[in-house]
């Protein structure tokens, strides 16, 4: 069974940090991309970074660039999302997600459509 579970959103305040982790079972973890998302209440889902096999390529949203960085630890089954320099309108849920390998993940855009298993999402809240 494919299992993505993600950890560590929590409340923090505006400029602090959050380490985001995406950790996945029940698939061959070195043929999948990884991609996070966010949705704020009331907005749209956004694409924020996705890393592809085996890490070379990464894409980070203009909306994050500078603050935010994904890493994976294949021999962990795990994505990380570092978030510096959080602001309020950074607060969402934060959901993981995968892709076929060569899929979802590209040089200028994430596709959330080529992404079929998603984890249940955790709440990232920035206080003012």
């Amino acid at each position: 069974q494919v299992q993505l579970e993600e950890s560590g959103g929590r409340l923090v305040q505006a400029g602090g940090s959050l380490r985001l982790s995406c950790t996945a079972s029940g698939f061959t973890w070195d043929l999948y991309t990884i991609g996070w998302f966010r949705q704020a209440p009331g907005k749209a889902r956004e694409g924020v970074s996705c890393i592809n096999i085996p890490g070379r390529r990464t894409y980070t949203a203009d909306s994050v660039k500078g603050r935010f960085t994904i890493s994976r630890d294949n021999a962990k089954n795990t994505v990380y999302l570092q978030m510096n320099s959080l602001q309020p309108e950074d607060t969402a849920v934060y959901y993981c997600a995968r892709a076929d390998a060569g899929y979802g993940c590209y040089h200028d855009h994430q596709s959330a459509r080529d992404f079929d298993h998603w984890g249940q999402g955790a709440q990232v809240t920035v206080s003012s």
